[in-house]
């Protein structure tokens, strides 16, 4: 009976997830789709104590475990700079990769709790599950600690390559199968380890030659790799609900880097195999050639165009996060909408450093979700549009991606700011973006560079349209 209860249980759980993911999938319902998850993850955790056979010493270690992660998460949650999420998030994917490789050292060690054999004598499937989910888990691990270190600045976040790297890559995986190949023909504890040292490696050599650039993809990869990992060590010790969750944000995040690697004009293969990013990148076809003199505005300069349009569209990025001026941005968007301007968001699926970066920081404002637009949507309006205000974006602009074809960034859709009537770029320099391209938006004769901090020159057109 108390068998089947915590199976009804953990179905409760699984159903609750799907929920969560469902209402994750759009802003207005981000909020229920979280409360979903919350009341899963609440009913998984009870049931998980309450389980038959567990134990007073089981349920000891697990309110223990509960108390550490917790305190631990709440003050990182109270402490974390919105800039700082993206490097959040691929910490917590190397937390659930470690977490598959001790669980499958557990299984592995002590078979009899797990109901899957003896010492030395474990049955060839969980063997071939407890591998998969060792060799996925150290994989996430190692390589969510340099996503991590990348994007916190720790190390270079510009691609590091060498000769023969994909042939090393090859070599190592072809060795890796051959390991777990030979792991579930013969139960030894030395080849376990040796996947597992294996897999660190991997997961290391696969993430170092990719650059900041590409880093929202691999974000969301290793979120994929993460469940299959989960997945993988569900079927080891036979719980259903990290069968069923680990399944939900493998292909979740599968899908998710789909779209992402669509949105980059990347290859999926390549996201799988590394090395695909180019943070030192190819300049943009012609460096040599003669540009035309920028036009740099002030504040003043574009209050005033501002005031009289109609319609504004704005474009956040990256520079945006970092200076943090969504809130004045949104106070800015809500003085024009008092001139009669209508103000949309457009969102290019890149932008920032992992998926949906921009969205996160423009609820954190409490910008409406109905004047947020995804790129298919927002670009044919581009044309009709009196002002285009780029704050903190670069290469998700640059007018390049459609026509120099020796560009780092060709064939990659971007936002077509280029056809406003008047651009209006924020930004520090003229410095390219993580592509490594120059931005031949600067040059165009419908751009007016404000150069500065994004808040700071935000507060200033604040300030002058209030005058």
């Amino acid at each position: 009976m108390g068998t089947t209860l915590s199976t009804l249980a953990y179905l409760v759980a699984s159903v609750l997830f799907i929920l969560a993911l469902r209402g994750l999938s759009h802003p207005e319902t981000s909020r229920q789709g979280n409360m979903y998850g919350m009341i899963g993850m609440a009913i998984a955790i009870l049931a998980t104590l309450f389980k038959p056979g567990i134990g007073f010493g089981g349920i000891t270690l697990v309110v223990v475990g509960l108390a550490v992660g917790g305190t631990i998460g709440t003050i990182l949650a109270q402490r974390i700079q919105m800039t700082a999420l993206p490097q959040l998030v691929a910490a917590f994917h190397s937390l659930v990769g470690m977490a598959a490789v001790f669980v499958a050292a557990a299984a592995f060690y002590a078979p009899e709790s797990f109901g899957i054999g003896t010492r030395g004598n474990i049955k060839a499937a969980s063997l071939i599950e407890m591998s998969l989910g060792l060799a996925i888990g150290a994989i996430t691990f190692s390589g969510s600690v340099i996503a991590f270190a990348k994007l916190a600045g720790k190390m270079s976040g510009a691609p590091i390559t060498f000769n023969g790297q994909h042939w090393l890559n090859l070599g190592l995986g072809i060795l890796l199968v051959v390991l777990v190949i030979l792991f579930v023909a013969t139960g030894s504890g030395f080849l376990f380890w040796m996947i597992a040292l294996l897999s660190f490696a991997l997961g290391f050599l696969l993430i170092i030659p990719i650059g900041g650039a590409d880093m929202p993809v691999v974000v969301s990869m290793l979120n994929s790799y993460s469940g299959w990992a989960a997945a993988g060590i569900g079927f080891t010790i036979g719980n259903l609900l990290l069968i069923v969750t680990g399944a939900l944000v493998g292909a979740s995040g599968a899908i998710l880097s789909y779209i992402m690697c669509k949105g980059m004009n990347r290859s999926i293969i390549n996201v799988l195999l590394g090395g695909f990013g180019s943070e030192g990148g190819v300049v943009a076809g012609g460096g040599d050639v003669d540009r035309p003199p920028v036009k740099a505005g002030s504040p003043e300069d574009a209050a005033y165009m501002m005031k009289n349009a109609q319609k504004i569209i704005v474009v956040p990025g990256y520079g945006m996060a970092v200076a943090q001026a969504q809130q004045v941005l949104r106070e800015m968007a809500d003085l024009l909408k008092k001139e009669g301007a209508e103000i949309k968001y457009a969102i290019h699926p890149v932008a920032g450093r992992m998926p949906g970066h921009m969205n996160v920081l423009l609820a954190e404002a409490n910008v409406p979700y109905d004047e947020v637009f995804e790129l298919e949507e927002i670009n044919p309006e581009f044309a009709d549009a009196d002002v285009a205000f780029v704050i903190g974006a670069n290469d998700v602009t640059n007018p390049a991606a459609k026509t120099d074809k020796s560009s780092a960034i060709y064939g990659m859709p971007i936002l077509d700011v280029e056809r406003a009537k008047t651009v209006f770029f924020i930004k520090r320099g003229m410095a390219s973006g993580y592509a490594g391209v120059e931005n031949e938006l600067f040059f165009r004769p419908n751009t007016m560079m404000l150069f500065g901090d994004a808040k700071k020159v935000t507060q200033e057109i604040v300030q002058a349209l209030q005058r």
